[in-house]
């Protein structure tokens, strides 16, 4: 790798912050292809790539350059990260929270517990529990028969049942964004985490919507926290509300860890000009 290779990296990182993508990519990729192995521009492609929604392409860069020279404690997290975002964004939720627990575990930080706390929510949202019932039945079932001798010895503790276990994540998602407040309680994303936790997890609106109205307070523009504010709007029947709301939502940024995304945005809000349109 030669000096042009750095000064055509430089010049991928200008073009992604200008907003140019595809230029930056190209640049990256052929920057890449030379040799390139900085953390900074490693860690900046992947981001690139990961907000294209391009999540296996990224995952593999991921690994592939996980051992970078010169990769700080920081950068490395930031590493981890992404690639817990990948694995969720490909399917696999289950193996995005166990590198978050073991980022968690050495020592947290607000990207830690804004991230966990989120794909927490994920996990245990009340939508998926008849998917996570299935899922630990058919666990059980192909349980070794020697482990199940061991569990029911006597002193051994009981194994939990299917509900159990799907009421202890449920708390233990609500635990967990609590702390990440306690932490950090001008964090808009921890406040908008807890929010959702009641919402979506606890399946409790009421509980959840002081926490929603401290993370706006917060963060006006933030995306998630405007969608379930509208919810509110929408059910007192305060449509125009809402929609003023979810409009300014499809402006924002959208990352691979929000709830709701722009198209989805996009056509609730002209179905409720339809509905306006109807009663002018």
């Amino acid at each position: 790798m030669g000096f042009g290779t750095m000064f055509k990296a430089n010049r991928a990182y200008k073009a992604q912050k200008n907003g140019d993508r595809a230029e930056a990519i190209r640049l990256y990729e052929e920057c890449f292809a030379e040799g390139l192995n900085d953390p900074r521009y490693i860690l900046s492609y992947a981001v690139l790539i990961i907000r294209d929604g391009q999540y296996q392409k990224a995952k593999e860069f991921l690994v592939k350059h996980q051992k970078a020279p010169g990769m700080s404690a920081d950068q490395r997290t930031t590493l981890i990260v992404d690639y817990a975002v990948c694995c969720f964004r490909l399917g696999d939720l289950d193996k995005a929270v166990r590198k978050m627990e073991e980022l968690y575990r050495k020592g947290p930080n607000g990207v830690i517990y804004q991230t966990l706390g989120y794909l927490y929510v994920e996990q245990f949202d009340a939508k998926r529990k008849a998917v996570f019932l299935a899922r630990e039945t058919e666990a059980q079932e192909q349980q070794d028969p020697a482990v199940a001798l061991l569990a029911d010895a006597e002193g051994a503790a009981a194994p939990m049942t299917m509900e159990e276990k799907w009421e202890a994540g449920r708390q233990k998602a609500l635990k967990f964004n609590q702390e990440a407040v306690e932490y950090d309680e001008e964090d808009s994303i921890c406040l908008d985490n807890l929010g959702q936790t009641w919402y979506r997890v606890m399946e409790d609106p009421e509980q959840a919507r002081p926490w929603f109205e401290k993370a706006h307070a917060v963060k006006p523009e933030q995306i998630d926290t405007l969608y379930f504010l509208s919810r509110y709007d929408l059910a007192e029947g305060k449509r125009e509300e809402a929609r003023k709301k979810l409009e300014q939502a499809s402006e924002g940024r959208f990352s691979p860890l929000n709830y709701c995304e722009r198209d989805q945005v996009l056509a609730e809000i002209q179905e409720l000009k339809g509905e306006e349109g109807q009663h002018e």
